[in-house]
């Protein structure tokens, strides 16, 4: 009877130890839940802004799972199940910095793509990552030269992968920093030149002599040439020269003008 309740009680024992164990797990695993969560929340909100990634992959078991992983990580996805959906998607949308190809694809390869999208003069093209089997020296540098950026062969490491996609993005925001600039130095430069030569000027009316060979006044010149406004006044030496005399002999004639002095 007595080793009954013993081994009752060694049970009882065990059953709740295992039970406290248990909730143990769950408590620490919902914890866990609540950090990873705040964690990604805080990283969302100090991460850059997120990057449009296109996928074409034709495969879809591959195009789920790079969709998955790069979801993840925080990009938005674009997916494309042939060569010919993802070259109408970079023509469709031109803010789309990065793009993920397999090589072997219907319709058009990700070397055919690249070559399209190369051919297309822009200030900021697209990162392309051609994503293929081939693992030969040939094949790598014939993709290279067909366009891509970088070279990535199945089966991939995803983490290699994501440290090429965030390469791709370094290179893009580069490209964009470096295109912005170019464009201010070209509206600076093209103000400058506006008033910078040699400008023909009468040497009596003051006139400017323009392009189409019209001769024109200054304020009206540089008016056309520069952001600048005028506002009309009358100088101190003007008004002795010019305006008081005119002024003088106006008051003189008891008011009449020479029109109708005549």
């Amino acid at each position: 009877m007595t080793s009954g309740r013993l081994r009752f009680a060694g049970i009882e024992s065990f059953v709740l130890l295992f039970a406290c164990r248990r909730i143990a797990c769950q408590v620490g695993a919902r914890r866990q839940g609540r950090a990873g969560k705040a964690n990604r929340l805080r990283l969302r909100e100090s991460d850059e802004p997120v990057v449009k990634i296109l996928i074409a992959e034709d495969d879809p078991v591959s195009r789920r799972l790079l969709e998955a992983r790069l979801l993840k990580d925080g990009h938005q996805v674009i997916l494309a199940e042939d060569g010919e959906q993802a070259w109408l998607a970079l023509q469709k949308d031109a803010t789309i910095p990065l793009a993920i190809l397999d090589w072997n694809m219907p319709g058009l390869t990700g070397a055919e793509i690249c070559q399209q999208a190369r051919q297309i003069k822009t200030d900021q093209p697209p990162y392309l990552i051609l994503l293929t089997s081939r693992d030969t020296r040939e094949d790598i540098v014939s993709g290279l030269q067909a366009g891509a950026n970088d070279y990535v062969t199945k089966p991939f490491d995803f983490d290699e992968l994501r440290a090429r996609v965030q390469v791709g993005e370094r290179v893009v925001q580069l490209q964009k920093i470096l295109s912005d600039r170019v464009k201010e130095l070209e509206e600076a430069l093209t103000n400058v030149k506006m008033l910078q030569g040699l400008l023909p000027i009468c040497l009596y009316c003051k006139k400017i002599r323009d392009d189409r060979n019209y001769w024109q006044q200054l304020d009206k010149y540089v008016a056309e040439h520069t952001e600048a406004k005028f506002s009309h006044g009358i100088c101190p030496e003007c008004y002795e020269k010019v305006v008081k005399p005119e002024l003088d002999q106006y008051l003189a004639s008891g008011g009449k003008t020479p029109e109708e002095k005549s």
